[in-house]
């Protein structure tokens, strides 16, 4: 397939192009680079300059596209309390605009790029996709709004679609990896911060959870990028497919940074700050679905190879 990946210069979309080259398919990456690297785009790949509300300006039905992977957002739970316009306005807006040059340009399959903050504080752990869908900050509001757009569109023109929604995306995958300019993540922080010495902020202790941290899913993206290949393959028209991916496995922050001294060697340096507005306190993943219909099973579900491939990448690309 001919297939165009927009955020493909960010950390997910750059494994998931490099995985698409190696199985054969034609790849054009579409970033603005405001959060994305150049370094990050495969080099077997087109790479073009351009927002993702700019995507009709510069694809045209003569570069006969067959399918859209779509991972440019922003990703920062916190910040979208803080500054939700940014969110609505790029997440859900950039994607509504996506939408509409997908139909202009008769391009009829689409893999999304959906997230476990739509399901806020659950009451069911595992979650399932049947899970209610109750979002405690704007990031999984913008993300569910799409959602729910992208099922319109199947059921009005015949779009085939999946979206998947990721639990804790961790690790590296050769030289692609999470090097994100304003880092938010766990475990790239907690990395940063062993080997540089410095002191390390674990957000709020008072959780309703063993030892008072929020309890994460962590899948590895390389796992998370065979996925979207496996749905890539299996797209029906006019059906939009939801799948939930992690590994069915909780783990704490205490027991991320545990991990983390353990893999770098190093002693991290910690204090209790207070909650990051709109973080759950557990969010474990449930992926029957995926197993069953797309044939998925996560083949590095370890945590500590998670934290190693992270390390090898910060340690090789990011320091």
């Amino acid at each position: 397939m001919k297939v165009i990946v927009t955020g493909g210069a960010g950390y997910i979309g750059s494994v998931v192009a490099a995985l698409l080259i190696e199985a054969g398919h034609e790849v054009i990456v579409l970033d603005n680079l405001s959060e994305g690297h150049q370094y990050s785009v495969p080099k077997s790949a087109r790479f073009i300059k351009a927002d993702v509300r700019d995507f009709a300006n510069v694809i045209s039905k003569e570069d006969k596209i067959d399918a859209v992977l779509h991972f440019a957002a922003l990703i920062s739970a916190g910040e979208s309390v803080t500054s939700p316009e940014k969110y609505w306005k790029n997440n859900t807006v950039g994607s509504l605009e996506l939408l509409e040059a997908l139909r202009k340009l008769d391009i009829k399959k689409l893999i999304f790029s959906s997230t476990a903050a739509v399901y806020g504080n659950p009451k069911n752990i595992p979650i399932s996709e049947e899970e209610a869908k109750n979002p405690t900050n704007p990031y999984g509001m913008t993300k569910l709004a799409v959602d729910m757009a992208i099922t319109s569109e199947c059921y009005a023109y015949g779009l085939a679609a999946t979206s998947l929604r990721y639990f804790n995306v961790a690790g590296a995958y050769k030289k692609f990896g999470e090097g994100h300019n304003h880092e938010t993540h766990i475990i790239p922080l907690a990395i940063e911060a062993a080997e540089q010495g410095n002191e390390f902020t674990i957000f709020g202790e008072d959780y309703p959870t063993k030892d008072g941290t929020c309890v994460r899913d962590y899948i590895h993206v390389y796992d998370l990028a065979r996925a979207h290949l496996l749905a890539l393959e299996k797209l029906e028209p006019s059906k939009h497919k939801i799948y939930n991916l992690g590994n069915g496995n909780g783990y704490s922050n205490h027991q991320v940074i545990e991990t983390v001294e353990k893999v770098t060697g190093k002693h991290l340096i910690t204090k209790v700050g207070a909650r990051r507005p709109g973080d759950p306190a557990i969010l474990v993943a449930s992926s029957k679905l995926a197993k069953k219909e797309l044939d998925w099973k996560p083949e590095k579900p370890e945590l500590e190879t998670m934290v190693g491939d992270a390390l090898a990448f910060y340690r090789t690309i990011r320091q």
